[in-house]
């Protein structure tokens, strides 16, 4: 089962713009949606379909949520954008869409698929698939064409009327320009030109932005040249699309020569990109790099791009229609397969600055920056694979972000493209070694050992063969994994122990290191070996706190917290088993999550007496019946309960013993019940509210690694 971000909340992107005129088929369309699950809003490009159709979704009775569709190119990851739309976090292998209909079985909720008209049939499949599992779901698409899906209900978007149209213009040119208004004196001009331009929105806000350099007027004559050029004098031969690929022509053709470039490169990115990956793919061959702001801003100021501003960074994005246009642009240029190259250049850039990030007091903020690149990562993985030569890029990318598809609940993607990447490339290099071992690490806990043994032993055997004691020593580290979940602690102390003389040897130190270091306590501690268990869990404290560190330190809790328990020390670790789950909950790490309440579920049900200034704490037996019910939701979006270990059931079992023993069966029932309707984020706000005392956070020291352009230059 899947784990929710947002429960009862919509994710719908607030409007930056005013909505203007639509008002009826904004009734008719919400009409329809009262009636009908599944509804298409059908027309061409640029009519404001997606406009219209996220203020009817945000009308709605239910929460809506936005899944853009037009940034996904490959089919088979249009489920996976669903589960990301909806803030959902499987950790398991199975398909998107199982995951999908057991989350969303009992839920009410909108879902607006957008811009589906490049993938109409999977789209309307999955439509299809979730209306018939999901009897509270409703379903609103936009499209060029029909999806053609059972009971799906159309509402066709034709262009504004002219007193709508001109309504738009005079609210676009307002913004321009302060004080601009529709009055008496410029109506009659005004109306004429939005007649031009056949009412199509889009091509109104592009003549719009021409404000700023030309009069009413002089748009209008402009656009009556190019129209009669097209149409040999003759308007009303001018089609609407045509009438607005000539107005985007228009724009084009109004742009400097650097904007109309930039314009063309800028459709290589998917979706949102901020100002520096514009400078490092855009820049050179007739943009100077001091010239890319100033373009930007030119584009932005015509209406080519639209600016977002996310927190304190500000992104830009291509309509798909003005997209399209820029695109036919960059392929006559000849351009755009060393475009391409770039894109992946910087985006790879990213994913290596990300993994050097990981280590270090700026975790959360790499996971943010990854999450927003997510889109663009997946267009450099799509280039690498179908590219001739560039498979051993695609194992590097998808390798070198285990800590994206690990730490920020994207497992099931990121076998997706490490199995694909295998796949096309079998020799034996170093960058197969790597995406062998995060295999063999995301496969191990989805709870398939079948998968990760094979993948594991071939990367050891590789790195034997090739002397790459690196690879080695995450081949070893994993197996240890794997022996730790199968009940087998001395020898996965044993592998441990390898794994870390060998990390020493090259010279490693990271995440991945001190969870090494972390696992080994554990096994010891699993041993009875107490003593040597808690040695570990202080090394890995002081090289957390020491680096910032706080994803491998939220397992060092677990593991310290654990001892603690069997120490009798059950204040402090309660402390630290809550700090455990918070920290985990921000990485959306699931497994470190559901570990942490586990534990808590048993110390729940320890007394603990007065001392030092606090008072007493007594048993809830409730309480730990419910935490083990919110538990076990948890993991069934990881695979095996407790991996199917005996040691880390063991907790499970004595507290679910305790809680039979001391509860009526009715009450011990209704409080697991009442845990499993917890999802992810109740759950651990509970265990929020319930804390405490508050664990001092590490002492974070800041580091500046390279930026993804060093990154990229260095890769050549």
């Amino acid at each position: 089962m899947a784990q929710q971000a947002a429960p009862g909340r919509g994710r719908l992107p607030a409007e930056l713009t005013s909505f203007i005129g639509r008002q009826d088929e904004l009734a008719a369309l919400t009409g329809l949606l009262t009636r009908s699950r599944l509804v298409t809003v059908t027309g061409p490009g640029g009519v404001g379909k997606s406009r219209l159709a996220l203020r009817a979704a945000a009308a709605a009775a239910e929460p809506g949520f936005l899944v853009e569709v037009d940034q996904v190119q490959d089919p088979l990851l249009l489920g996976h954008a669903v589960l990301e739309a909806l803030g959902l976090t499987d950790s398991t292998a199975r398909p998107p869409l199982e995951v999908l209909l057991e989350q969303l079985a009992d839920r009410r909720l909108l879902l607006v698929l957008d811009g589906c008209e490049h993938l109409v049939g999977p789209a309307a499949d999955l439509a299809g698939a979730l209306l018939r599992g999901v009897p509270g779901l409703r379903v609103l698409a936009t499209s060029r064409e029909r999806l053609r899906a059972d009971g799906e209900h159309l509402l066709t978007l034709d262009p504004l009327p002219e007193t709508g149209a001109c309504e738009l213009f005079a609210d676009r040119a307002a913004a321009l320009l302060p004080g601009f208004r529709l009055d008496e004196a410029n109506r009659a001009q005004i109306t004429l030109l939005c007649r031009r331009l056949d009412g199509i929105p889009l091509a109104v806000e592009l003549a719009a932005g021409r404000l700023s350099a030309l009069s009413v007027q002089q748009i209008t004559d402009r656009l009556d040249d190019r129209f009669r050029l097209l149409t040999g004098g003759s308007r009303t031969a001018l089609p609407r699309h045509q009438t607005l690929r000539t107005t985007i022509g228009w724009s084009h053709e109004l742009c400097t020569a650097q904007e109309r470039l930039l314009w063309s490169r800028l459709t290589v990115f998917a979706g949102a990109v901020d100002l520096e990956a514009v400078e490092y793919v855009c820049a050179g061959d007739g943009i100077d790099p001091s010239e890319v702001l100033d373009c930007v801003g030119g584009l932005v100021a015509k209406s080519v791009l639209l600016r977002t501003d996310e927190g304190d960074t500000v992104r830009y994005r291509l309509l798909d229609t003005l997209r399209d246009y820029g695109a036919q642009w960059l392929r006559a240029t000849g351009e755009h397969q060393r475009l391409k190259r770039r894109h992946r250049d910087w985006f790879l850039g990213l994913a290596t600055w990300g993994e050097v990030e990981w280590f270090g007091p700026r975790q959360l903020a790499t996971a943010e920056r990854t999450t927003r690149a997510h889109s663009n990562l997946r267009a450099a993985l799509e280039f690498c694979l179908a590219e001739p030569g560039e498979e051993q890029l695609a194992l590097l990318l998808a390798g070198t972000l285990w800590y994206f598809w690990v730490g920020c609940g994207h497992l099931g993607e990121g076998r997706h493209w490490l199995d694909r990447a295998l796949a096309l490339a079998p020799e034996a290099t170093e960058a197969r070694a790597k995406a062998l071992w995060v295999t063999g690490y995301m496969a191990t806990l989805q709870g398939d050992p079948g998968r990760a043994l094979p993948v594991l032993e071939e990367c050891r055997n590789l790195a034997l063969d090739t002397g790459d004691d690196r690879a080695l020593a995450y081949a070893l580290h994993r197996l240890g994994c794997a022996a730790l979940i199968g009940d087998q602690p001395e020898r996965a102390a044993e592998l441990f122990g390898d794994a870390l003389w060998h990390y020493d040897a090259v010279g490693e130190l990271n995440s991945n290191v001190l969870m090494a270091m972390f696992e080994l306590g554990l096994a010891l501690i699993f041993q009875g070996e107490l003593d040597k268990g808690e040695h570990w869990m202080a090394r890995v404290r002081e090289l957390c706190e020491e680096h910032g560190e706080q994803w491998a330190y939220s397992y060092g809790l677990y593991a310290m917290a654990y001892s603690n328990w069997l120490a009798g020390e059950v204040r402090l670790a309660r402390v630290r088993a809550t700090e455990c789950v918070r920290l985990n909950h921000l990485f959306r790490d699931l497994v470190g999550a559901v570990l942490g309440l586990e534990l808590l579920a048993l110390l729940a049900t320890e007394e603990v007496a007065a001392g030092e200034g606090a008072a007493a704490e007594s048993a809830d037996l409730a309480e730990a019946r419910l935490l083990q019910g919110a538990a076990h939701r948890i993991w069934q979006a990881v695979g095996v309960p407790l991996f199917g270990s005996r040691n880390f059931n063991g907790l499970h079992l004595e507290c679910e013993a305790r809680a039979r023993s001391g509860l009526p069966a009715a009450e011990f029932a209704a409080a697991f019940e009442r845990g499993a309707a917890l999802d992810l984020d109740e759950a651990v706000a509970r265990v929020l509210s319930r804390a405490t005392v508050p664990v001092p956070p590490c002492a974070l020291e800041r580091t500046e690694p390279p930026r993804p352009g060093e990154v990229a230059a260095r890769l050549g």
